[in-house]
């Protein structure tokens, strides 16, 4: 008489981590970006990035960060691939479609620019609070993070007021670092899944306890369960 087992599996397939990947599309394509509003970039160049890389990439590393049941990293990737989407079709827009265009007055595109980057200002502040209790690497991506939208911000509201654009350019330059603590982040994320302890350094978290399970090292927490 044959003898038949059931194997019993695990109730979740955790997929690799997407955190490194999302961070590496944000990082690039904040540089190549950064680098137009520092005025050393040519512009135009960021736009395919936007779309592809920081909207598109980044948006199915949100997705996949939902199939890991990480809450956090997927709200952040899946808002900021949107951010790149967004801003991406809203320049295209602006510059091929005459319809468009025609809805933009005056001083609208740089008005329209600052209140985008305000409303996203505010979505980071929040994200800001929660990355300290992620780790010291993801909570320095949100900090410049939020600096370089503040700073764009009142530099598109001063250029559409007359003023000069030196507050653009220093946006510029704090997007450069930001693009720095993701790159970084992205680069632990990477080697630190491929080795058997932590080689690049990311920090523990600020306060409290997460409830998720990760091994040391990696960019966000994965949910863990069995």
């Amino acid at each position: 008489m044959a003898v038949t087992t059931e194997r019993e599996f695990p109730a979740f397939w955790p997929v690799a981590d997407p955190a490194p990947l999302g961070l590496a599309a944000f990082a690039l394509t904040t540089f190549v970006l950064s680098g137009h509003n520092a005025s050393f970039i040519p512009d135009g160049i960021w736009i395919g990035l936007a779309i592809f890389y920081g909207g598109l990439v980044q948006l199915l590393a949100g997705m996949w960060e939902f199939r890991n049941r990480n809450v956090f990293g997927a709200t952040a990737f899946s808002t900021y691939g949107g951010f790149w989407l967004a801003l991406g079709a809203f320049v295209v827009l602006a510059t091929t479609s005459q319809g468009f265009a025609g809805l933009l007055k005056g001083p609208d595109v740089d008005n329209a620019l600052a209140w985008f980057l305000v409303a996203f200002a505010i979505f980071n502040t929040y994200m800001l609070l929660w990355s300290t209790r992620v780790n010291w690497a993801v909570t320095g991506v949100f900090l410049t993070l939020e600096i370089t939208e503040i700073l764009l911000a009142i530099g598109f509201f001063r250029v559409a007021h007359g003023y000069s654009p030196y507050m653009l350019h220093a946006g510029g330059w704090a997007g450069i670092v930001t693009a720095a603590f993701a790159w970084y982040t992205s680069a632990a994320g990477v080697v630190n899944g491929m080795s058997p302890r932590p080689v690049l350094p990311v920090g523990r978290p600020m306060w409290g306890e997460v409830p998720l399970a990760a091994r040391p090292g990696t960019p966000l927490p994965q949910r863990v369960e069995g």
